[in-house]
């Protein structure tokens, strides 16, 4: 039986029993910080660690924390793990920055953290599991380029500046654009990962740049859907942009089937159940194996032992040959 209750510090908690593994006293507790649950691709991450086999026995209690894209808050929610004597913390940050601080706090206290989906510049993370931003970014690029022969006029829609996403796909991004001189960028900021700011941002576009905008580069699919809204709603088609984003939500995956849109996914479940194995042997030690399948869907990625540092995830692009399967795949 599942259990789950919103918590006073903006969380949701898992309790779940059946068990995998020996039977404690107590759950061991794992505080899953985000930084928001507003868009689908934290949602799904979220939701993930609630089907991971460890909090389906009972064995472990995830309280999954809405950082409200404020990385003060963030602070406030480490330190309340911290005074709450949670086991292990799983970290998504918004601010590659001013991570660093709570995360030295929790190292302080002695609690391990495993950063997953944004990196923290700090070498106090005890492990990594995300995907490779930097992948990311070269991936959008080149799909969008590709669609328009390597040249042409694109707008780039970015995520919240200073988060490691927005960093690392820029990168990408900006050196594949370095390659091909007869591509121009006619605009270029950020949405905060949010459909309702890409659309507000897309509509500007289109009236000041009447008739020049070709390609939209997307830095996540939630910012792509929101800039084919503004199409949409400018009597524009669709058909005649080449728009491109990542992590492949429900919505993204219904627009590359209708022929709207390219997008990668980021696999939430890898991410979020492959970062609580790691934090599970932290806290176990070398007796705790990886519950979770997705160790064994990936062959890239190899637990190791769950001692290495960093586990790259791999992205998929979705294709026409495979989105039906990654829909009913979601709707499970």
């Amino acid at each position: 039986m599942r259990n789950i209750k919103i918590a006073a510090v903006s969380s949701i908690t898992a309790s779940l029993l059946i068990g995998a593994f020996a039977v404690a006293d107590e759950p061991i507790r794992v505080g899953a910080a985000t930084y928001g649950l507003q868009g689908e691709f934290m949602q799904l991450w979220s939701n993930s660690l609630q089907r991971h086999p460890a909090v389906e026995s009972g064995q472990v209690e995830v309280t999954v924390f809405d950082g409200r894209y404020d990385a003060l808050v963030q602070n406030n929610q480490f330190e309340s793990m911290i005074s709450r004597q949670y086991d292990a913390i799983l970290f998504v940050p918004i601010d590659a920055d001013a991570c660093a601080s709570a995360v030295a706090m929790a190292a302080s206290a002695g609690i391990p953290v495993v950063g997953s989906n944004a990196l923290c510049n700090t070498d106090q993370l005890a492990a990594y599991v995300g995907s490779d931003d930097v992948l990311a970014g070269e991936m959008l690029a080149n799909s969008v380029l590709t669609q328009l022969d390597y040249q042409g006029n694109v707008v780039i829609l970015e995520g919240p500046i200073g988060q490691t996403g927005q960093i690392d796909r820029g990168r990408g991004i900006d050196k594949v654009l370095s390659e091909y001189s007869e591509v121009n960028v006619l605009e270029r900021r950020t949405a905060n990962w949010s459909r309702a700011e890409a659309m507000a941002l897309m509509e500007n576009w289109l009236t000041s740049h009447r008739g020049q905008i070709q390609g939209v580069i997307a830095q996540n699919d939630e910012m792509a859907i929101g800039a084919i809204e503004a199409i949409i709603a400018s009597g524009l088609s669709v058909n005649d942009f080449a728009i491109a984003g990542a992590d492949g939500i429900t919505d993204a995956l219904t627009a590359v089937k209708e022929g709207h849109m390219e997008s990668i996914l980021q696999d939430a479940d890898a991410q979020a159940q492959g970062g609580l194995d790691v934090a599970l042997r932290l806290v176990k030690g070398e007796s705790y194996q990886p519950l979770s399948p997705i160790w064994d869907e990936y062959s890239e990625l190899e637990w190791n032992d769950g001692q290495s540092e960093l586990y790259y995830v791999p992205w998929t692009p979705v294709t026409l040959d495979n989105v039906e399967q990654l829909l009913e795949k979601r709707a499970r």
